[in-house]
Parts: structure tokens; sequence; C-alpha cells
């Protein structure tokens, strides 16, 4: 592993000044031979270990058991244990290193498990440690081998016999402590986010069903609601398909990851390029008020989400992913519609009425037929895009607060370990 020079982090706490040691990870780590021979632990608690979530049950994780018949001869994984996965990811090309934070149990005979040394090491340092992607390279790329098939070899004495460097074990507490109550801030937004998504969920229901009704400025209710097909108010149209050697220059092009998951289109979201002609940029182009629906995905659920393009762009088309519901009259305002088209109730229609051999798919056909209830009033209709465009932005600062919350701590990471 290489060197630093510096033997001091570039951040620390004022009342500790001694410099930090090179220490070989088997001085603050042994490894733990406990097989599961008594059959203490079932298929039901094998582990799996995620660089995003750690140490994680892995029917919870992955939504079932990927074990073998026996598990007599798995790891034992007990809580503080330290497990380094011989898989590579993208991030990790050389495997993962975790702290088993949450419950005890079982891994396959393909991790590695290590006990923590309390008289030198403090486990939550070791996982903050190792939870840089630098420092996790770095400490294992001299280490271990790639076999064929990408496998990684080393064995589980020799993945402990590299140096990192290590403070007193008061200042790794104080570590550990400090970005421990980093981590319980983060999800505590993600849990306020998942909340404010839930209830913005309810809520759309509630409207589009007509549950929930807003009254006029003056207490009065507003009119029944009409409803009518898809294309009696829209005309609907497939979108382009080209060669791959048509792409990445040229006119912007509404691909299909512009559209999952986002109910509003602007144009910085559309990164695509594409090369076409004058009249495929007539016959295929995207203007502000469309509606474009996913036609066809690898499965069913995919089918049916739709964004509203709410920005002018001056060219600009969409991919035969798509199809482009393009209003022939005003009866429906922009921010009305990115919320009425990403309902429950219309995806649910589209999605009973599409077919599914091979892929999942939906036509024109089957969309015009899409029967929707909306309000006549353009005041009612604002006041509900107004409402719900309320939750959204809370929803939207909140990511924010994550993401912001996320590089502050990957920042200090990376300059309180050396």
């Amino acid at each position: 592993m290489e060197k630093r020079q510096s033997k001091k982090p570039l951040i620390r706490f004022p009342d500790f000044k001694n410099a930090w040691e090179h220490k070989q990870l088997n001085e603050l780590l042994s490894e733990a031979k406990k097989r599961n021979e008594d059959l203490k632990y079932g298929k039901d608690e094998v582990l799996s270990v995620s660089g995003e979530l750690g140490i994680v049950n892995q029917i919870e994780h992955l939504g079932r058991s990927y074990a073998g018949v026996f598990v007599h001869q798995y790891h034992v994984v007990e809580v503080g244990d330290v497990v380094y996965t011989k898989s590579p990811l993208k991030a990790n090309p050389f495997g993962i290193i975790k702290l088993n934070k949450g419950k005890a149990g079982i891994v396959s005979t393909l991790y590695a498990v290590y006990k923590v040394n309390q008289l030198t090491a403090y486990g939550p340092f070791i996982d903050y440690y190792f939870s840089l992607d630098a420092n996790t390279n770095r400490y294992l790329r001299p280490l271990v081998k790639k076999g064929a098939i990408n496998t990684l070899q080393v064995t589980n004495e020799e993945a402990i016999r590299a140096e990192i460097f290590a403070p007193t074990i008061p200042e790794q507490k104080r570590i550990a402590s400090f970005f421990t109550v980093l981590d319980k801030k983060i999800a505590e937004l993600k849990q306020k986010k998942a909340l404010l998504e839930q209830y913005k969920k309810g809520v759309m229901q509630k409207i589009f069903s007509q549950e929930l009704r807003f009254k006029m400025i003056n207490g009065k209710e507003f009119p029944k609601w009409e409803n009518n097909n898809i294309g009696n108010l829209f005309e609907i149209k497939n979108g382009l398909n080209k060669e791959k050697e048509f792409f990445g220059k040229g006119t912007p092009i509404i691909n299909f990851t512009d559209v999952f998951k986002k109910p509003t289109l602007t144009k910085e979201k559309i990164k695509g390029l594409v090369d076409v002609s004058e009249k495929e940029l007539r016959n295929f182009s995207a203007k502000t008020g469309d509606v474009f629906f996913t036609r066809t995905s690898e499965t069913i659920k995919e089918i049916g989400m739709a964004a509203t393009l709410i920005e002018e762009i001056e060219d600009c088309v969409f991919s035969g992913f798509f199809l482009r519901a393009r209003p022939k009259g005003n009866e429906l305002i922009n921010d009305y519609k990115r919320y009425c088209f990403s309902s429950e109730s219309i995806r649910k229609e589209i999605i009973t009425k599409s077919s599914y051999t091979t892929r999942a798919l939906t036509s024109d056909t089957l969309l015009n037929k899409v029967v929707f209830w909306y309000p006549k009033s353009v005041e009612e209709q604002t006041k509900i895009s107004n409402f719900l465009s309320a939750i959204e932005e809370k929803i939207n600062r909140t990511e924010n607060q994550i993401q912001q919350t996320e590089q502050y701590k990957k920042g200090l990471l990376q300059n309180m370990f050396i």
C-alpha cells in the first residue's frame, strides 16, 4: 500500500496531538473461524454485504435467500465483527470491508470474518476508515490477485497483513462518534423524505379519486368533474427509432431515463442527442404541454409512466420508447397535467390495457381509450397543482439537504483519515 507523507490528518479534534501510527491490520483484527455447525442460524439469517447499506439480512435486502442447501459450514458473524467480501464491485474492484452493526447471522465461505481487537482498535472507526472507496482500494490493491472470471484471490490471513494509519483508541472513538451523529442526521432526513413521498402519494390518490376536493375562493363548491378518453383531448403519436450510429450528436432527444419516475420534463433534464432530418424533426417534435408516456419496457410496472414538458425547446424530438400525447385544446393546464397523468389511477388503467410477451408494450390505440376524470375549472386545476407543488418542493428541499450532508460527510472523511 502506498505510504502517506503526513502522519497527521488535515482535520482533527484539537485535544489530540500525537501523530497517527502505521498499524498492520492483523494488529487490529483477528480472523473469526466460528462456523454454523450447530445450525444456530438458518437460511433466513444469511447476511449480505452492501457497499451502500453495509451488512444486512439477505432476504430483506434482495428479496430471497441465495444460500446453498447446507449452511452448517457458513461463517458466523456476530454484532461488531468485520466482514471482507471477496467480490468485485464497480467502485471497489478488490471487494469491500464492513462492520456488522445489525443482527448476528451467517455468511458464505466466500467471505472473511474478523474480530476487532478491543485493546488496539474500535470497530466503528475501522468501518468508517474503509467506507472511503479510496482507502479500501488502496489497502487491498497490493494484496489481491485477480483470477479467472474476475475472481479475487487472497487468503483470509493475507487480507489483514497490510498497514493502515490509526490513532489511539480515544481518538478512534471520537471520530466514530462524530460520524455516527452525521449518519443519524442523514437517516432522519431520508425518513422525512420517505414520509413526505408517502403523504404525497396518498393525497394524490384522494384528489384524483375526488375523495378530496378544493373550494372556490368564495367558499363555494367547484363544478363536478368530467370524464373523457385521452384520445378525445390529445393526439397520440409513436416516437422516433434510429440506428445507434445516429446518436451522440445533433438534436436533443427525450429518452427513457428523462421520463422514468420524473413527472416534469425541463430543458436541462434532456441529455441525449440524435442526428435527424428536417422531416423527422417535424414529425417527432416535442413542444411545451406535450405529455410523454413510456410505451415499452422490460417490466409491466414501467409502462405508462408520464412526464409533461413544461419548457419550450426550439428543436427537440422524442424516442420510440414513448407515446406523445399532444393536447388538441386548452382543457388542462401544464402544471395540472404533470400530476394528473402520473397518478396511480391512470397508470393502472394503462397497465391493465397493455400487453406483455417478451417485453411490456402499450400502443396509441390503447392509450386513446384510457378514461380519466378532470376538473373543467382552471381555478381548481391550479389549486390542485399548487398544493401538490408545495409538497414536491418540500421533498426536493429535503433531498438537497441529504445530498449536502452526504457531501459534507464525504469531505470530512477524506480529511480526517490518512
